[in-house]
């Protein structure tokens, strides 16, 4: 089984079990606490990770780091990938139970990119244009990046639009070189 088909089963069932108890929120919230620890890691991953140590040793490892912090049916989730020896697909888990409840709860990823900084007015006026036009609630989030020279770039979840002005003089270097004399 290749390592998507699991990251999505699991993340099916444990997204399946939090609605059917109407705990969505709740652990949306112990997942995401999980990935933040993942990403935030490399000794995490690492314990994840590693052939070495044995699965009761991550079990009992795992409880004490989350034991206090998430619910009782994560923490028991999270054994029940290590009893199964999929720990090191722990992230991946997480990333696409996250993705299901997005998509449960009409919630859209955006990224929009620029070359300066943006006011969080313009953020927010930008925020409800996309909400309205997408008719969906959109986690928008900036960030900055000087080589597109002006203009912007904004990812919405898998698809860009690309208004940068590196790109445009891109298109018009490659239209000109394709331009006979």
């Amino acid at each position: 089984m290749d390592q998507s088909t699991i990251n999505v089963r699991y993340a099916k069932a444990f997204f399946l079990t939090a609605k059917e108890k109407k705990l969505l929120d709740k652990l949306k919230a112990d997942i995401q606490l999980v990935l933040n620890v993942s990403k935030a890691s490399e000794d995490f991953i690492l314990l994840l990770e590693s052939p070495i140590v044995k699965s009761s040793k991550k079990a009992a490892l795992i409880k004490s780091i989350f034991e206090s912090k998430i619910e009782e049916i994560s923490l028991n989730f999270l054994l029940l990938i290590i009893q199964n020896k999929r720990e090191e697909h722990i992230p991946g888990i997480c990333r696409n139970f996250l993705d299901l409840s997005r998509k449960d709860l009409n919630i859209k990823s955006a990224m929009l990119t620029t070359a300066s900084e943006v006011d969080s007015s313009t953020l927010k006026k930008i925020q409800e244009l996309l909400e309205k036009e997408l008719k969906a609630t959109v986690e928008l989030t900036a960030q900055i990046n000087t080589k597109i020279i002006g203009g912007l770039v904004l990812r919405l979840d898998d698809k860009q639009y690309d208004a940068s002005v590196a790109t445009q003089l891109r298109k018009v270097k490659q239209t000109l070189l394709e331009t006979e004399l």
